[in-house]
């Protein structure tokens, strides 16, 4: 059984040594451990203080492609360096790396696909107040979009099963940790929340550059990838508004109408069959949007099986060399 602890660093040098160093050297049920770095385009000495540190994988970007993109490069690289599990932690050394056991345990036992490392928002030491609420807020939004329960949706603090990583696909540029538990709930896989530590913040955040950035981008994403997996419910919604709405204002017309005062509440008439076909259309824009998420389905279905295909084909390459 082979993990690899995953570490995306866009400039840490001078974080970097203190969370290598936190990192477990054994955890029972593990046969080796191994660290990876990928290096996102960084302009200070990450990449060198990486080798200082005897890191074992090294990936590195041309360019700043942003944290989605490292993670995702990071799971690829992990899954060709032989990982059966994955460990994602935050370079800036939030995560103590002594709970890593922790996230591991469940996959050992066969109870999860995905791990996740609840920091406790609801009293998270380093959160402000409105920052606490925030959080629980957030958390029980993509809960209810997952279809699972998520006490701490962007804690990136997280384990993942070899067969987990292969079927994860990120398409956000802005962060991985909402759109991978949308997907696994649609999916179904084993989700799983263990409580951990967090340790003092060594720098501000470089994903929410501020308030408003964060809940508009976070927002975004949510509802870009409801959207894609539960397209129907999204469209039914909004269809079933329209036709209400029209339905209520037909109602409205007839009642004038049976009232002789008809001919001043054509306005309302009109109004309803505007309603009724935008809601119409909406249904139908709804019942195509879930064909295509069947071949979408059908798309993620068959990349899986090519990077698993992939992976066998390069192992046995190994094996022969």
């Amino acid at each position: 059984m082979k993990l690899i602890i995953q570490i995306p660093c866009y400039n840490e040098e001078q974080t970097l040594p203190e969370t290598v160093r936190d990192l477990p050297r054994a955890i029972p049920g593990v046969d080796e451990i191994e660290y990876l770095i990928v290096d996102d385009g960084s302009t200070d000495r990450t990449v060198e203080v990486a080798q200082e540190l005897g890191v074992h994988h090294i990936v590195r970007h041309a360019h700043n492609r942003g944290l989605a993109q490292a993670f995702i490069t990071g799971l690829q690289a992990a899954l060709h360096a032989g990982a059966d599990i994955i460990v994602n932690t935050d370079a800036d050394n939030q995560y103590s790396g002594q709970d890593i056991p922790r996230l591991v345990v469940p996959i050992l036992a066969g109870h999860a696909d995905m791990v996740i490392g609840d920091r406790g928002v609801a009293r998270h030491p380093y959160f402000s107040p409105f920052k606490r609420r925030l959080q629980q807020l957030g958390s029980w939004v993509v809960g209810q979009a997952a279809g699972v329960h998520v006490p701490d949706a962007t804690s990136g603090f997280r384990a993942f099963t070899r067969e987990a990583a292969l079927r994860l696909l990120v398409l956000s540029e802005y962060s991985y940790t909402l759109e991978t538990l949308i997907q696994a709930g649609a999916r179904r896989m084993a989700v799983v929340h263990v409580p951990i530590h967090v340790n003092p913040q060594t720098r501000p955040s470089r994903l929410m550059r501020n308030l408003f950035d964060f809940i508009s981008n976070s927002t975004a994403t949510i509802l870009r990838v409801y959207t894609m997996y539960r397209p129907l419910r999204i469209f039914l919604g909004a269809s079933a508004v329209f036709i209400l709405a029209g339905l209520l204002l037909g109602l409205r017309f007839l009642y004038f109408y049976g009232n002789g005062l008809g001919s001043g509440h054509v306005q309302s008439l009109i109004l309803m069959a505007v309603l009724l076909i935008v809601g119409f259309q909406t249904f139908m824009i709804g019942l195509l949007a879930d064909l295509v998420g069947f071949n979408r389905k059908i798309l993620e279905e068959t990349l899986y099986r090519l990077r698993r295909l992939e992976l066998e084909l390069e192992q046995e390459r190994h094996t022969h060399d």
